[in-house]
């Protein structure tokens, strides 16, 4: 099992005396750089000139600087950019302004499992991972509770790495919930399989699957929607709140039954096998490499792929029925 700590475990006078630099003020942000203030540590924000972020940030009463300007400040610099980005701004503004000893940190690995930022050998390095929105890490925070965290270790420089990461994470609250022990290999590699395989990748095709077999068959394509896209977020809500058990004592005998029979005839030996071949892809680093060049070569296959799933039925057909849903705060996708 897992190691766990709480607020018990983490000292916050660690982070006496010291400056956070947080780099990015998007979801996550602004969430750690709030609850890090009103947990008593000294907080500015580091941002790309032309940032949307800067009236943000300022508004809500921090000091904004360029990055490399809080880079200079800071003994503790937190990246919260996206993982595409964070190469670059290391190296060309974070690494050259740094204080000798400062303590790097991320919440997701990808940049430093991966190699694309490559530490000096004087700086801690750690990771606080909050498994939840931004907006729910804030909420729950000024709420008097917490989201769960993970928290790693990958550099301990100054053999006192991980009494930081602690004190980070009670700072923003994962310690009243819960810091689960982790490292950064494990909560990149399992993270990107959760993405691919099952939260956007496995779930959205399964869901055009249904759709589609529905429509092909013949029925219409305003029932297929309810039946496999609409009513996705009563099952998830059931499981989010009482796990896989829980939803199948909520719905139908029926549906429990259609579950016992079906479920491991649609996800079979075969799905099983191609998840293997994702995560091989993912361990071995080909995932990395496929995402960094598409980056490097201005996202064409996401630009054509993005464009072709706007066009998809199930998305014209959802547009509709959605404007028949009142209680619904309707969103809709920018073009990419």
């Amino acid at each position: 099992m897992a190691k766990v700590y709480y607020d018990r475990d983490s000292n916050l006078k660690v982070l006496d005396g010291k400056t956070v630099a947080v780099l990015g003020y998007g979801s996550q942000g602004h969430a750690h750089a709030q609850n890090l203030r009103d947990s008593g540590v000294s907080v500015i924000i580091g941002l790309h000139d032309g940032s949307k972020s800067r009236k943000t940030a300022e508004s809500d009463g921090f000091k904004v600087f360029t990055v490399a300007e809080a880079a200079r400040q800071a003994d503790v610099i937190m990246f919260l950019m996206p993982d595409h980005m964070q190469a670059a701004i290391y190296r060309d503004l974070v690494a050259p302004n740094a204080k000798k000893n400062a303590v790097l940190a991320f919440a997701h690995g990808f940049a430093i499992h991966f190699g694309q930022v490559a530490p000096a050998a004087d700086n801690d390095v750690f990771m606080i991972a909050p498994k939840g929105p931004g907006h729910i890490v804030r909420r729950m925070y000024t709420e008097g509770k917490g989201v769960p965290v993970l928290v790693a270790v990958h550099q301990n420089a100054s053999g006192r790495a991980m009494e930081t990461a602690l004190a980070y994470g009670s700072a923003i609250g994962g310690g009243r919930s819960g810091m689960i022990e982790t490292t950064f290999r494990e909560e990149t590699e399992s993270d990107l399989f959760g993405e691919q395989a099952v939260l956007c990748g496995g779930l959205s095709e399964l869901i055009k699957a249904g759709f589609e077999t529905l429509v092909e068959a013949g029925y219409q394509p305003e029932i297929a929607y309810f039946e496999c896209l609409h009513e996705v977020k009563l099952i998830v809500d059931l499981i989010f709140e009482g796990g896989l058990s829980w939803m199948r004592y909520s719905v139908s005998d029926t549906a429990k039954y259609g579950d016992c029979v079906s479920g491991k005839r649609v996800i079979d030996e075969n799905a099983r096998w191609t998840m293997k071949q994702i995560l091989g892809e993912i361990q071995d680093g080909t995932f990395a490499k496929d995402w960094i060049l598409e980056n490097q070569a201005g996202r064409p296959k996401m630009k054509k792929w993005v464009s072709s799933e706007r066009e998809q039925l199930i998305e014209h057909v959802g547009k509709d029925l959605r404007g028949m849903m009142p209680w619904l705060d309707k969103k809709e996708a920018p073009e990419y």
